[in-house]
């Protein structure tokens, strides 16, 4: 709370210095978690929409419970896949990055993905360079046999949101069974895949529903400073009406200013 009152008083400060109303941003003055019911309710109509920023608890009940409109920021479950014609050095930078640069973002890596035609030439690398950079890994039969280091993975480890120096790894027959694993498991907010065919690339950018689909790039780019919208509010995974990083611009709503001179329609 105390944390709270200090970023309110920057804010208005900020407001004060730029000539805008103080009263824009406040703050709701109490701990009472009842509160947040009555504000999923909408408060009498003095709420327009509901954006929850906090743990998979609170998104949860903010969608079950909310009568106003909500942008949806749940868990990034967020892969990389390894083509077959994926060139070893980029995917050992962009995975590494996609894990490592920060464990703690809703964009960070979470899967790695093999394609099987890969595993004898990419799979190995790859593990020891995670490994090597403090990366717990956790991974399928074929991923076990490559490393000592390797611990097995579990089922609940395929949908698991680390925020942690920890990745699942598995390897997969092909590009579909990628694209078919990523729609079981993943929770449809940024995938990226790594390969030098185009085709390949361009089916993984059809197939894959996610809300942030990549090629040839790192998952941590998921957040809206990097696409141009300023500061973010967060990275919606629902579809309607913003999808993906949101900023000021996806907060807004349509207004129709109809200018006529009489008409009327047949």
């Amino acid at each position: 709370m105390r944390s709270s009152r200090a970023i309110l008083g920057a804010l208005t400060e900020g407001l004060r210095g730029a000539g805008l109303p103080e009263a824009a941003i406040q703050l709701v003055p109490t701990r009472d978690r009842a509160a947040v019911g009555l504000m999923l309710a909408g408060l009498d109509g003095n709420l327009d929409v509901i954006v929850p920023r906090g743990g998979k608890n609170l998104v949860a009940r903010v969608q079950i419970e909310a009568r106003v409109p909500v942008f949806a920021h749940l868990e990034g479950v967020c892969h990389v896949f390894v083509h077959r014609a994926a060139s070893l050095e980029m995917a050992k930078k962009i995975v590494l990055n996609a894990k490592m640069r920060r464990t703690g973002v809703c964009g960070a890596a979470e899967t790695l993905l093999v394609d099987r035609a890969a595993a004898d030439t990419h799979l190995k690398p790859l593990v020891e360079m995670l490994l090597g950079a403090g990366c717990e890994v956790r991974g399928d039969k074929t991923t076990l046999a490559v490393d000592r280091r390797v611990k097995p993975a579990t089922e609940e480890d395929w949908s698991t949101e680390y925020l942690d120096a920890v990745i699942a790894a598995k390897v997969v027959d092909d590009l579909s069974a990628a694209v078919e694993h990523i729609e079981r498991y993943g929770s449809h907010h940024t995938d990226a895949i790594i390969t030098e065919d185009e085709k390949a690339a361009e089916k993984f950018l059809r197939e894959v529903d996610s809300a942030i689909v990549l090629h040839n790039a790192s998952t941590q780019f998921a957040d809206g400073g990097e696409f141009g919208f300023g500061a973010e509010i967060g990275i919606a995974t629902g579809r309607l009406h913003a999808r993906g990083p949101v900023g000021l611009d996806q907060l807004t709503t349509f207004k129709y200013r109809i200018h006529g001179t009489g008409q009327t329609r047949p």
